[in-house]
């Protein structure tokens, strides 16, 4: 079987590679001429633990490929799956299908033979009716079919979410659609992954759906943390007596400064005003957002309310960038409202992330100094500040910390740090939700899975 997709960003790239990994061939259309060269050259335009290897051994395998010439990109394809950008449109939240249209349109035209329209993007309820109405206006003369697959990948952990999912959401109406995606899925049955197959509507919605919910969860254990700060209670303490009740599970129940990424925020909005349209408003997606946003809004002050001090002419010392690990994302990173309040106190700031400082530069006040190291960034620091937990940063023995630091003063976002032992160490400590009453022994799960 030979497939072709339309992106290649992060959905696409990674779907891509582990289609071909699968056995298919695959062929990916991108037409931004500075991440196809990287693409033709073997550098990943992307930071995704273990995503170069897997293309490059597609590559030499003759399975996967790049062009920017989406006719060849598309010749001979079963399926043609688009994957393009779907941000959210500016002043209202809705879904930005600008890129969507435009891809599909251009498969339309270009197509020579029957094939399986597939949307991978996350798109709003109807899309899928939409362009089904685009193809038979198009092109009368072939039997274009069209499907919904949409991805929940995690980013930092996608290529294993790809290749053992949970489940795989199809949303086609027509047999021979729903045979190709079967197919192309056929490697997951040895591993006895659910494949649900749906209605158009109902795929495009199980994925807004998901994220909505996952991003609930990680706002209401944020709220508790908040509870917990006020009456000197725990939230890791709290989250794992939650979390072992089988109905609510463990995960998405970690503290700090609020979701970010390419997934929760655009999504949860676009949710809220896709309800909003169809009369039926969403009113705790709508609250999801609204807390979110104002969590992240407010973590300057809380900063510069744990420091004490008045910070001009500080040193403050930065840990993470990226909105969470294993990646290099920074769309909606709470480290930007963060530094941008933190530079308007006349502090020095040094930040340091160990792959994303690329990517922050240009979203960042120019004042923000970068860091080669972790260990660079702490050198002289009166305030250390975790935004994004990397493993690294937890391996960071209070003993060495006081030793660089002149300052006494540690504000972990991501709760990393052991606040026993930091405080044994002198420094004085500010997690999230961890009261100043004695707890229990939960232990924090290092685990990060606040977006997909």
């Amino acid at each position: 079987m030979k497939i072709a997709i339309i992106g290649g960003g992060y959905v696409g790239l990674v779907s891509a590679a582990c289609f071909a990994e699968f056995g298919v061939e695959v062929a990916v259309a991108e037409t931004d001429p500075s991440r196809l060269n990287r693409l033709l050259a073997g550098e990943m335009p992307i930071y995704e633990p273990g995503l170069e290897a897997l293309v490059a051994s597609n590559r030499a395998a003759g399975r996967l490929s790049f062009t920017g010439a989406l006719p060849e990109a598309i010749a001979g394809a079963e399926a043609v799956f688009i994957a393009v950008g779907t941000p959210s449109r500016r002043g209202g939240g809705h879904a930005d299908l600008t890129y969507v249209f435009a891809a599909a349109e251009q498969v339309l035209r270009a197509l020579d033979h029957p094939a399986v329209l597939v949307t991978k993007s996350t798109v709003p309820v109807g899309t899928g009716r939409k362009l089904a109405a685009l193809a038979a206006q198009l092109r009368p003369d072939l039997a274009i079919e069209v499907a919904s697959n949409p991805e929940f990948l995690r980013e930092g952990s996608a290529i294993g979410d790809f290749m053992r999912p949970d489940r795989v959401v199809v949303g086609a109406e027509t047999e021979h659609a729903r045979t190709i995606l079967r197919a192309l899925y056929r490697p997951l049955n040895l591993i006895e992954t659910p494949i649900l197959m749906t209605g158009l509507e109902t795929a495009e919605l199980i994925k807004y759906a998901a994220n909505a919910f996952l991003a609930m969860k990680v706002t209401f254990i944020n709220e508790m943390a908040d509870l917990c700060e006020s009456v000197g209670a725990d939230v890791h303490d709290v989250a794992r007596g939650m979390g072992l009740d089988g109905r609510i599970g463990r995960k998405f129940l970690h503290p700090g400064p609020g979701f970010g990424g390419s997934c929760f925020p655009k999504d949860t909005l676009a949710l809220a005003r896709i309800a909003q349209d169809a009369r039926a408003p969403s009113r705790l997606t709508e609250a999801v957002v609204a807390v979110n946003e104002a969590r992240k809004a407010g973590l300057g002050r809380r900063i510069i309310d744990a420091a004490a001090i008045d910070l001009r002419g500080k040193r403050i010392a930065i840990l993470g960038l990226a909105f969470k690990p294993e990646t290099d994302d920074m769309r909606d990173s709470p480290a930007i409202p963060a530094i941008e309040a933190l530079a308007e106190t006349g502090a020095t700031i040094i930040a340091y992330d160990p792959a994303a400082m690329a990517a922050a530069k240009p979203l960042l006040p120019g004042s923000i100094q970068f860091a080669e190291t972790a260990s660079q960034a702490i050198a002289g620091a009166d305030l250390l500040v975790v935004m994004t937990e990397w493993n690294e940063f937890r391996a960071l023995a209070p003993a060495r910390l006081a030793q660089a630091m002149p300052g006494r003063v540690i504000v972990d976002l991501r709760n990393i740090f052991d606040p026993a032992a930091m405080r044994a160490a002198g420094f004085v400590y500010h997690g999230v939700g961890r009261g100043s009453r004695p707890t229990g022994d939960a232990t924090v799960d290092p685990e990060t899975d606040e977006d997909q």
